[in-house]
């Protein structure tokens, strides 16, 4: 049977949830995979909530604790098929998730990535997402500028693509899926598929998002990392916009908690891009 899509799942201590996030996807519609989890050097067990499943499409690899980006990119670095999609060890998919994805990239095929829309659940309820977090497809390079709109568990794109690309950025602790969007989006359209295929699980404690608070800051490096390949003046001009925004937001915040090297420093960017302007 030939394999059309890598699957990649990478985790780090969560013995409690990678069994759902595998099980959901050995349960899919769509058989022609395989699967690669990903432990990024564990110590609670992980693997072995994985061991009595015999699905030969299933590898399981582990690795020194590098980060979710090492992981992920590991993980493409042993995928044998063309198309490659993610899914984080607490989400789960729906069963006809790949095989609904797959379809509609034959019905598509100028386009190289898609992702699906999501069912958020935070502690145990299901909740509704923000207007501004509503997917969008097509050209969504300056709607992501603000935060990211495509999520890594509802993604299914070209191998190829993603190596062209560099892969995630191994350098930062969270938003490392932001930064790859936008160096993507900045050249490439997305896909949708309008119809909740993910169930994303929120509100547990070693979520990255929870443990870095200050997503902006990593924003802000991501912005400035893209900024010098931009030749668009109009694009560069909205990119310094939001990069002053946040600038300002951080540097207000630091001031209040008293943190007055790191005002300092945001506080002189803000000023900087404000006079790019």
């Amino acid at each position: 049977m030939e394999t059309k899509i890598s699957v990649i799942i990478p985790t780090f201590n969560r013995a409690s949830m990678v069994r759902r996030a595998v099980d959901s996807v050995l349960k899919q519609t769509f058989a022609d995979f395989e699967l690669i989890v990903v432990d990024d050097g564990s110590r609670d067990g992980s693997l072995e909530q994985l061991t009595n499943l015999p699905d030969p499409r299933l590898r399981c690899v582990r690795q020194e604790h590098q980060g979710v980006s090492a992981a992920r990119n590991h993980g493409v670095h042993l995928a044998q098929a063309d198309w490659i999609a993610f899914l984080d060890s607490d989400d789960a998919w729906h069963p006809k998730k790949l095989e609904k994805q797959w379809q509609f990239h034959q019905a598509h095929p100028e386009l190289l990535i898609s992702q699906t829309e999501d069912i958020w659940i935070r502690n145990g309820k299901r909740v509704n997402p923000h207007k501004k977090h509503a997917k969008k497809s097509g050209r969504i390079f300056v709607e992501s500028l603000e935060l990211c709109l495509i999520s890594p568990s509802a993604v299914m794109m070209n191998k190829t693509l993603f190596e062209s690309l560099g892969g995630f950025c191994e350098d930062l602790p969270a938003c490392e899926d932001y930064d790859l969007w936008l160096r993507l989006t900045l050249n490439h359209a997305v896909g949708l598929i309008s119809e909740g295929l993910v169930t994303r699980y929120a509100g547990h404690a070693d979520q990255l998002s929870e443990q870095c608070k200050v997503l902006d800051r990593y924003r802000i490096k991501a912005l400035e990392k893209i900024l010098p390949s931009v030749n668009d003046l109009a694009l560069q001009a909205k990119i310094r916009e939001i990069l002053g925004d946040k600038c300002t937001i951080i540097s207000k915040g630091s001031l209040k908690r008293g943190r007055l090297l790191q005002w300092l420093q945001y506080y002189q960017k803000s000023k900087h891009y404000a006079s790019r302007l």
